[in-house]
């Protein structure tokens, strides 16, 4: 794994939402005052959601708010791949699933439309509105290829439709999220095959229960 650096340009300062602070206080509040640096992870995730990334400034102030020293909290952000170290896309962070089954499907054509459409991996756009990266298994292997943009999963990918989702984002849309080919969930393409009836799972066809087992008080 590639060593993960902050940003050679910072911002001047950082200052926390009234929004952020407050969750952050609350998720500070989960833990004994004496381990309120088990707090770093959420709180380091507020700070990329108001900001977009996690800057210099920005982990002074947490490790500031949590009594850690700023090298404890640079090791976390440095570690986790999901915390962005330099600014990315405002309209769109598309991480692109190059693990084997989505390679298998076609995710090379749709980094090859990212490349074509966004420029170099790993690197803002020239309009600060997009940026693209190649990312390990997301976890979705059964809608290959897919990706991750910002939030949300866009599954059963081709090189067509990543280029209209780029398209939509920069036209100001919201693409849907989900499968391109309709599937629910990780069902298989063109609808379930097994559990059709949704009295197998719904709990409709269940017999009641007058009592549960073993439920009776225990006594000594």
């Amino acid at each position: 794994m590639s060593v993960r650096r902050l940003a050679k340009e910072q911002p001047a300062s950082f200052a926390f939402s009234k929004a952020t602070r407050a969750k952050a206080d609350w998720w500070i509040s989960k833990y004994p005052a004496d381990r309120r640096q088990s707090a770093v992870i959420p709180i380091l995730w507020l700070v990329q959601k108001q900001e977009g990334w996690v800057s210099e400034p920005a982990i002074r102030a947490i490790g500031e708010l949590l009594g850690m020293p700023f090298i404890r909290v640079l090791e976390v952000a440095t570690f986790y791949t999901m915390f962005m170290l330099e600014p990315v896309g405002t309209s769109a962070l598309i991480q692109v699933c190059g693990t084997t089954p989505c390679m298998l499907r076609g995710a090379g054509d749709l980094m090859k439309v990212c490349k074509s459409k966004i420029g170099p991996k790993d690197v803002l756009s020239a309009d600060g509105r997009f940026t693209w990266q190649e990312v390990e298994c997301l976890g979705a292997c059964a809608n290959a290829p897919m990706a991750q943009i910002n939030d949300y999963y866009f599954e059963d990918l081709t090189a067509d439709s990543m280029a209209q989702i780029i398209d939509d984002f920069a036209a100001g849309k919201k693409p849907k999220p989900g499968s391109r080919v309709g599937r629910a969930s990780s069902e298989p393409e063109g609808g379930a095959l097994t559990l059709t009836d949704p009295k197998l799972y719904d709990g409709s066809a269940a017999q009641k229960i007058k009592k549960l087992p073993n439920s009776d008080p225990v006594t000594a």
